[in-house]
């Protein structure tokens, strides 16, 4: 079981995560709605891992990602995408999220993607 953090602007996707991860036995610590939030919440709740929507207003989820490691470069991200954001996806790998999940995503790809995320 991990604390996790859901940062994503759709309260749609942070709900459908919320329900997969919860019946996966995680507990969701925390919820915010783009990347400045879900730093300050980060900083604050120091989860586990962090699910973060790429395609945010305000601070967008590669920004978000990299100030998350550059208070704790050993931070767990998984980002998560709509489909046909490749470069997108290289870039947040790049800058070193652990794994990224596409929209519309299943439970099981989710608790797979998760589960590999923290070992």
């Amino acid at each position: 079981m991990a604390r996790i953090l859901i940062v994503d602007d759709s309260a749609v996707s942070r709900k459908k995560l919320r329900i997969i991860l919860e019946a996966a036995k995680h507990e969701i610590i925390g919820e915010a709605g783009d990347g400045f939030e879900g730093l300050q919440k980060y900083e604050e709740l120091i989860p586990d891992l962090v699910t973060m929507d790429i395609t945010m207003p305000k601070v967008d989820g590669i920004t978000g990602l990299k100030d998350i490691l550059k208070l704790n470069p050993t931070a767990r991200v998984v980002m998560v995408t709509a489909l046909g954001k490749g470069s997108t996806i290289l870039e947040a790998l790049d800058a070193g999220a652990k794994n990224y999940i596409t929209k519309p995503f299943s439970e099981d790809t989710v608790i797979q993607t998760i589960s590999e995320a923290l070992e």
